[in-house]
Order: C-alpha cells, then sequence, then structure tokens
C-alpha cells in the first residue's frame, strides 16, 4: 500500500512540472555525457601516449650540399663516410640506445613522397636534397637530452630532433580540449542541480497541503520526502539513460563509421572503454539529484 502510495505521488509529481523535469532530464543528459566524453577522451589520450611514445625515435639529420651552402650548423660541410660510421659506432655504444637505423636520402624521398605526395612542393624536391639521417630508438624516451648533448654539435650534424616533442604539441591540444569539455560539463552541472532543486522546491510547495496533513497524521520525515527525492532521481535516470545513449552513438557513428576511416594514424579506443564508463554515468544520474533533492527538502520542508 505504501509503495503504491509512493508511486502514484511520483507520477502526480511528474505530471505536474513537466516542463521542469524536461529541462532537468536534457541538462543531466547533457552534462553527463560531456562527462563520459571527457573521461574517453582522457583515456584517448593516454591510448595514443603509449602507442606514439612506444614507436617515436630520436632523429639525427646529417648535412648535404645543400645545407653546407644554407645552414650556419653546416659550415664545415656535408657529413663524410668516417663521420657516419664515427656517429654510428658511438651511438651503439650508448646504454640509453636500444637500436639505430640509418636512413639514406634515397629513402627519405620514398617515405616523403608516401607520405606528402600530394604537397604542392613534392615534384619540385630532388633525393640529393633529402638529408640522411640516424633514426634511434631509446630504451627510456625521456633520455633524448642524453643524445642531444652528445651529437648536436658534432661535425657533420645539422641538428638532433626528438619526435616526442612535436607528439606533445598534439596531446597539449587534446589536453585542452578535454579540460574545455570539464569546464563545460561543470556549467551544465551547476544548471541541473540549480533545476533539480527549483524543481523539487515547486513540486513540495505544491503539495504542502498534502505534506502538512502527513505531518498532522504522524508520518516520517523520510516517508514525506521520499517521493520527491525520487522523482528527482527518476528524471536523473533518464537523463543518464539518454547521455548513455549519446556517448554510444558518439562511438558508433562518429569513431567506428568516420573518425577510424579517415584517420590512419590513431588507434581509437574501443567499445570496451566506452560500456565501462556507462555504469559510472547511471549512477552518478541516479545519485546526484536524489542528493540534491534530499538536501533541498531538509531546508524546504523542515521536516
Amino acid at each position: 500500500m505504501r509503495a503504491q502510495f509512493v508511486l502514484s505521488e511520483i507520477g502526480v509529481g511528474l505530471r505536474r512540472n513537466l516542463t521542469m523535469t524536461f529541462a532537468v532530464i536534457v541538462s543531466v543528459a547533457l552534462s553527463l555525457a560531456l562527462f563520459g566524453g571527457s573521461l574517453l577522451m582522457r583515456e584517448q589520450v593516454s591510448t595514443m601516449k603509449g602507442y606514439w611514445y612506444d614507436k617515436v625515435n630520436v632523429s639525427i639529420f646529417l648535412c648535404n650540399k645543400v645545407d653546407a651552402e644554407s645552414d650556419p650548423a653546416c659550415v664545415k660541410g656535408a657529413a663524410t663516410e668516417d663521420q657516419k660510421k664515427q656517429i654510428k659506432a658511438d651511438l651503439e655504444k650508448m646504454r640509453v640506445v636500444q637500436s639505430v637505423q640509418f636512413e639514406t636520402s634515397d629513402e627519405a624521398y620514398k617515405h616523403y613522397k608516401e607520405q606528402f605526395g600530394k604537397s604542392p612542393i613534392a615534384g619540385s624536391l630532388t633525393p640529393d636534397q633529402m638529408q640522411e639521417s640516424f633514426r634511434v630508438k631509446l630504451k627510456d624516451p625521456s633520455q633524448y637530452k642524453v643524445i642531444s648533448s652528445a651529437f648536436s654539435q658534432r661535425p657533420g650534424v645539422q641538428v638532433v630532433q626528438d619526435q616526442k616533442t612535436l607528439l606533445e604539441n598534439l596531446f597539449n591540444l587534446l589536453n585542452g580540449m578535454n579540460l574545455a569539455a570539464l569546464g563545460v560539463m561543470g556549467l551544465m552541472l551547476v544548471v541541473a542541480l540549480m533545476l533539480i532543486v527549483n524543481t523539487v522546491r515547486v513540486s513540495a510547495f505544491s503539495r504542502r497541503r498534502e505534506t502538512g496533513i502527513m505531518r498532522l497524521v504522524g508520518a516520517s520525515s523520510i516517508y514525506i520526502q521520499i517521493p520527491f527525492i525520487m522523482e528527482a532521481a527518476f528524471a536523473g535516470l533518464l537523463g543518464a539513460g539518454f547521455a548513455c545513449v549519446l556517448l554510444v552513438c558518439g562511438q558508433y557513428f562518429l569513431v567506428n563509421n568516420w573518425l577510424a576511416h579517415h584517420v590512419d594514424v590513431i588507434q581509437f579506443i574501443g567499445w570496451d572503454a566506452v560500456l565501462a564508463k556507462l555504469p559510472l554515468v547511471l549512477a552518478i544520474g541516479l545519485l546526484m539529484p536524489a542528493l540534491a533533492a534530499f538536501v533541498a527538502l531538509r531546508k524546504y520542508l523542515k521536516v
């Protein structure tokens, strides 16, 4: 009997405040979708770091004839065969080095054509303009400075470049986007909480006569509050459900069916990461409105 009464009161409250309940559902859905998306983006960045940092190399670019005429670092001329052999031998002796690969100018030209063949300047380049280089794989990518300090001033070396530094710019951009999403999520969450509190107060005010009668007949505080708390929890759960739908649709349509086909250089997270976040989104969608309603009712009903 009591359960039937509580359920009937929930239905009455939702019907009386249909517009505000809809606003709560939408705001909760958007805020939790941004929250889930931020968690997934953070996991995506971590996955990309693990994938790319394992593949990055330190590149030691050697001077060629073109550089000897224009680059101050190559004023002593193009790298000689003896200099190349000495650099390779010294690299192989270093404990921080895992492997060393030499790339000729012809190989560099071939790789450039494969990656940037559609570039307007690709047709004007010739193999002799490309730089020879050593691709150095480190056991620990953070030890780049050891290689840089040892070889950057060597005769025949134009520049020592750390690919990890180039990737850091991309990861910083992604982290900035993630922080922006979290900021918008926080704003939407505040809006959702304010809507929940106002909806509960309006609902309690519209039923103040019923709650007054329940006080007179000896109903407990929690019994009076339960219908209002469950209304907020139900609306929040609906919003969380819509947020889960948005996350699933984003993974299916945006990631799997578009980005995965157009961006080949990124290893995207899979369904296991998305499905692991859905229970958390649902739990927050259920508990957050219920807690907000409980706090609002304690102050408003004074029971």
